[in-house]
């Protein structure tokens, strides 16, 4: 999921590269994807804060060179409302996904990741006054019924209800830093914007991180993972977001939202031999069918 709300980048729809954008879209889709998978493997030898520092101090290395470009743009007073936005729209949910992940398949955080689309309409009508209308209301409704069916099912025998319960509140913080970078942070460079968040998410983990690093050895196969969901996954997937941004515009490039789910169960299956239960199906099919009904009220 996105740290800078794309609704609020101005597009360029150049003509040129149309065969690229399907290749583009369903390899974003597939790298965001795989970063449950990512959470998975080494969320269990690492635990969710010190994942998460690893994670955000990796993408944020890789974006620093825009932030340089643009740092005449980030004023010194500006930095305390980045610092906000990046607990609630990056640091929070991250480490509620990986904590998610010790606990639960991957496909689970992925499937629950698809309803930020609604939390993002369901805060704007509930704090900012703006209107929601009655198909994107049934869609909420929809959505929040797939949440609750997936929360009662469970995994070889085990429950996964606090897993999908904290899959769905990272996900409705998403829906609050959308909206407040919607107000506060139009305007800015993206990638920029996206590097400060990063940056200071990294520096607000950091003493969590430090006092739950692990005592044990960490496998070479949890930091190989660490190091693919902080460079691949955050770092460079920015990057080929916001290309996307300016090539196709954000409505079209939103729709990268109906595949993570998709990849991330996809991918749990393919390498983790994670069974895809009927429950998981039934509640994937109703959050994604009311985040595609969600968008075309929207539009």
């Amino acid at each position: 999921m996105n740290s800078v709300d794309a609704a609020a980048i101005p597009a360029v729809l150049p003509q040129q590269h149309a065969w690229q954008t399907p290749l583009e879209l369903g390899l974003l889709g597939a790298i965001w994807g795989a970063s449950f998978l990512f959470m998975r493997v080494a969320a269990k030898d690492f635990g969710a804060a010190p994942l998460v520092e690893v994670r955000l101090a990796l993408g944020a290395l890789i974006l620093l060179p825009f932030l340089w470009r643009d740092r005449a743009s980030f004023p010194l007073k500006l930095w305390p409302k980045l610092a906000i936005i990046a607990a609630i729209n990056s640091a929070a949910p991250f480490v509620l996904f990986a904590w998610a992940a010790q606990r639960a398949p991957a496909g689970i955080g992925a499937i629950t990741n698809a309803m930020a689309v609604l939390f993002t309409a369901l805060v704007g009508f509930l704090f900012f006054g703006e209107k929601i209308g009655k198909q994107r209301a049934i869609a909420l409704l929809a959505g929040f019924v797939g949440v609750i069916i997936l929360a009662s099912g469970k995994t070889a025998g085990a429950s996964i209800g606090w897993a999908v319960a904290a899959g769905a509140t990272a996900a409705f913080l998403y829906g609050i830093g959308v909206n407040l970078v919607r107000r506060h942070l139009t305007g800015l460079p993206p990638a920029a914007t996206s590097a400060a968040t990063l940056s200071c998410a990294a520096l607000l983990t950091l003493p969590f991180a430090i006092a739950q690093w692990p005592q044990h050895e960490i496998p070479t196969q949890s930091w190989l993972s660490a190091a693919l969901l902080g460079v691949l996954c955050t770092g460079l997937a920015f990057v080929m977001y916001y290309r996307l941004i300016a090539r196709i515009g954000p409505a079209r490039t939103v729709t990268v939202t109906y595949l993570v789910p998709l990849f991330g169960v996809a991918w749990a299956w393919l390498l983790l031999g994670e069974p895809v239960t009927i429950t998981m199906a039934i509640a994937g099919a109703m959050i994604l069918g009311s985040v595609a009904i969600s968008q075309r009220a929207k539009k």
